[in-house]
C-alpha cells in the first residue's frame, strides 16, 4: 500500500485587494504521474474547482471565476505547486485545498 501525504502552507487572513500565495508539497507517490488541481470550500459547504495542472507543468485549466487573478504552477522536480491569488474579493473566503487526481495521466505532446 503506497502512502501519499500533501503538506498544506498556515492558514491566513487577506484583506480584499490583496494577494496571497499558498504553497503544497507531495509526498508518497510519483508527483510527475498526476494531475493536480486546486479547489475551495465556501462555509455553507459547498466545493468549487479553481484549475487543475497537467502533469508537464505547462497547461492549466481555470475556473472562469479566478482566471485572470489566480495563477496555479507546479514544480515536478520539487513536487510542489502553488496558488497566488491577486486582487482577492471577499466572495474568494473560503477553505483551499491541493488535490490529486486519482489516476496516473501520460500524455504525448507533438
Amino acid at each position: 500500500v503506497q502512502s501519499a501525504e500533501l503538506t498544506q502552507s498556515d492558514p491566513a487572513v487577506i484583506k480584499p485587494g490583496n494577494s496571497h500565495t499558498l504553497t503544497y508539497k507531495g509526498s508518497g507517490f510519483t508527483f510527475s504521474s498526476y494531475w493536480m488541481g486546486w479547489v475551495r470550500q465556501f462555509s455553507d459547504g459547498r466545493l468549487q474547482w479553481l484549475c487543475y495542472m497537467y502533469t508537464n507543468g505547462i497547461s492549466v485549466d481555470y475556473n472562469n471565476d479566478v482566471k485572470g487573478r489566480f495563477t496555479a504552477t507546479r514544480d515536478n522536480n520539487n513536487n510542489m505547486v502553488t496558488l497566488k491569488m491577486d486582487n482577492m474579493k471577499t466572495e474568494d473566503s473560503a477553505m483551499y485545498y491541493c488535490a490529486r487526481d486519482t489516476l496516473i495521466k501520460k500524455h504525448v505532446f507533438l
